[in-house]
């Protein structure tokens, strides 16, 4: 058993494409090993900013040898069928056999194929895996050239079992040699194993392993806050990133000027990760921004970083000057006299302007607010201005700051907390980490932004699709359900039947880690009118409780039992048994005290329901499973008496409809 080595050295490759290439690049060589019946032990990528790397271990040095029959036309088939066989399979008609099948004579090649050696194999399908790598962006840099690639390749090192593979792609032929790192190391590393090709790489300053890069910068820039009484606030987009920017990290912490530090938090944080990768600190006492940041530099300064993180707060004092004049600038106009020019700001083509989006928001929130008990005028005034912050500077320039700059300006300009609160809160949950809003005030208007968002985006027919969701509208679901669930609102959604189909799936999303079953969601939600996600929730859960026990399998099982007899009597009478049974036909004990304990049942199961105390209706439920397992032992349903029979039908019509009353058990699965 051998080893592949490869890597392929590029200019710098952009962070957020690094670690999903590497993903790609060892699907495509895996598969292609496989298919061409080379299987290993084990395969392991690597990313970082210059290099994309691939380890297989425990291959074969041989393909194996295989053999294949291929069956072909009958004996005496027409030769121009017997021909095109032949070219097919690669063989001549001597070659084949002659079998016979019971029905007569056909054709047969027994194709036996040599296994190859495996570095020839590999010669041929590296080159093609490279070039079907899905890169978001790639360029041409060889003239006449078709190849594309995400930056220009400068050398591919393919190795197996300690030799080199010999190809060529985009005008590069492979060796056994790469580079370390650009500026702190000299010379190439000539490599024909993993272990010496991960430890020279090291010497020559590059850490190979990206999550090893992610521990270093972590772990250097924790212990750097800490020795100054601060603390990092983690950011892992931050972290990924500039594990891919940095090949031999090392953490500087560098110092904001005072002249900024009564810039809103969010703006320097904003300002400092998205222009310059720089990590935010804060006083852990006090959970208050500090007047530091740390910086990940590619280098190992022989000063201590004193000139790296000069060069930096020169930078960084360019960019906060720029977002402390947006912040000042900003300031200068009230927030609702931006109303107005939220009417130039085209919110979709087919749904209008962001001024027409939020007058649909204050009438929705006045109505939110009004049925979950929050202030309506309250409501109303935040619904007013939650999209004004759209018009300033500070949110041109960083829009993920909108709602949050929102509330920064109405404390500004004296407006109640609650509706400033409400501004910054209605764009929440961005995420499935982030929390949602509780205030009653924020509740109404970040309901009314996503259930406007979704029911307009459904009604000109932009809904997602199975390849994409442009306009998040998933995450608008699952955002008004965490809100309705976490915050326990009895809010009847009032959507249209599709758009509550949607909510189902998106249910099902939301609850999935609670380990509630999504076909007891589908059993619910198929009964109709029921759009109260709080009572549904409660419902699901006394219904997959019941199930869990004894008497709600065994019911189960009754119920499909049930339902399969009716299904077949249906289809073959071509009718539907459907309605009450005459209880003056019923004969035997057992089906008179199915009827009767499913008359007192339903009514029980209704009334319960109705109280919404649906553990006890599944007490109800439960009673049923003797009398369900006495008829089927004791009655048989399909009796030679044509009334008799159709009168039984009946009672299991109506045992169906009873336990419809709680779900459609045709819903569940087991």
């Amino acid at each position: 058993m051998a080893e592949l080595l490869l890597e392929l050295f590029s200019e710098e490759i952009p962070a957020r494409m690094q670690a999903q290439a590497a993903k790609d690049l060892e699907r495509l060589v895996v598969g292609a090993l496989s298919d061409r019946g080379l299987l290993f032990e084990g395969s392991k990528a690597f990313a970082g900013s210059r290099r994309l790397t691939l380890v297989a271990s425990g291959l074969p040095v041989k393909q194996p040898d295989v053999s294949e029959e291929k069956k072909g036309p009958r004996v005496g088939a027409p030769e121009k069928a017997v021909e095109g066989f032949l070219r097919s399979a690669g063989v001549t008609l001597d070659q084949c056999e002659k079998r016979n099948d019971g029905k007569g004579e056909f054709y047969v090649a027994v194709i036996h194929r040599k296994g190859r050696a495996t570095q020839d194999v590999l010669a041929e399908i590296l080159p093609e895996c490279f070039a079907k790598l899905p890169w978001p962006k790639s360029m041409r840099w060889i003239p006449n050239n078709p190849v594309r690639w995400v930056r220009p390749l400068h050398s591919i090192l393919a190795v197996f079992d300690g030799d080199v593979v010999p190809f060529e792609f985009a005008g590069v032929k492979s060796g056994a040699t790469t580079k370390g790192h650009r500026f702190l190391s000299t010379g190439v590393i000539t490599a024909k194993t993993f272990e010496i090709y991960r430890n020279d790489l090291k010497h020559h300053h590059v850490m190979l392993d990206a999550e090893e890069r992610k521990e270093t910068i972590l772990t250097d820039a924790k212990n750097k806050a800490f020795a100054l009484g601060l603390e990092l606030i983690e950011d892992r987009g931050l972290l990924d990133e500039v594990a891919g920017l940095n090949e031999w990290p090392t953490v500087l912490i560098g110092t904001i000027e005072d002249q900024f530090m009564d810039v809103p938090a969010e703006i320097l944080q904003t300002s400092m990760r998205v222009h310059q990768k720089y990590f935010s600190l804060r006083d852990p006492k006090t959970g208050k921004f500090a007047n530091k940041f740390a910086v990940v530099s590619n280098m190992t300064p022989e000063d201590g970083g004193k000139q790296i993180v000069a060069g930096n707060e020169r930078v960084l004092r360019a960019r906060l000057s720029d977002a402390k004049f947006f912040w000042d600038q900003d300031r200068q106009h009230r927030l609702d006299s931006r109303i107005d020019k939220l009417k130039g700001i085209v919110f979709h083509a087919k749904l209008g302007t962001q001024y027409e989006r939020v007058e649909r928001i204050v009438a929705l929130a006045a109505e939110i607010a009004g049925k979950i008990g929050a202030d309506i005028e309250k409501a109303k005034h935040a619904a007013l201005l939650c999209k004004a912050d759209l018009t300033t500077g500070v949110v041109g320039e960083f829009p993920e700051l909108q709602g949050v700059m929102g509330r920064y300006y109405a404390l500004h300009d004296k407006y109640n907390s609650d509706v400033a609160d409400a501004i910054r809160d209605h764009y929440k949950p961005v995420g499935p980490s982030d929390a949602v809003p509780t205030s009653t005030v924020s509740i109404a208007v970040a309901l009314a932004d996503k259930l406007d968002q979704l029911s307009q985006f459904f009604a000109v027919g932009e809904k997602p699709t199975g390849s994409g969701d442009p306009f998040a509208l998933r995450r608008a679901a699952l955002g008004v359900i965490r809100i309705i669930l976490e915050n326990g609102i009895r809010l009847p959604l009032g959507v249209s039947d599709e758009l509550l189909s949607f909510f189902a799936d998106r249910l099902k999303v939301a609850l999935k880690e609670k380990g509630t079953r999504h076909d007891l969601i589908d059993a619910v939600f198929s009964l109709g009118n029921e759009d109260d996600l709080v009572r549904l929730v409660a419902r699901v859960e006394a219904l997959q409780s019941f199930l869990k026990s004894e008497e709600g399998a065994d019911l189960l099982a009754g119920y499909k039992r049930a339902a399969n007899i009716l299904k077949a009597e249906e289809k073959k009478d071509k009718t539907t048994f459907d309605g009450t049974p005459v209880a003056s036909a019923l004969v035997l004990p057992e089906e008179k005290a199915l009827f009767a304990d499913l008359d007192a049942a339903a009514a029980k199961v209704k009334s319960e329901i109705a109280a919404e105390r649906f553990v006890e209706a599944m007490g109800v439920m439960a009673s049923l499973r003797a009398p369900v397992d006495a008829f089927f032992d004791k009655v048989t349903v399909n009796d030679k008496d044509p009334a008799l029979r159709k009168n039984r039908l009946l009672l299991l019509s109506r045992l169906r409809a009873t336990l419809h009353l709680v779900a459609d058990f045709s819903k569940i699965e087991g």
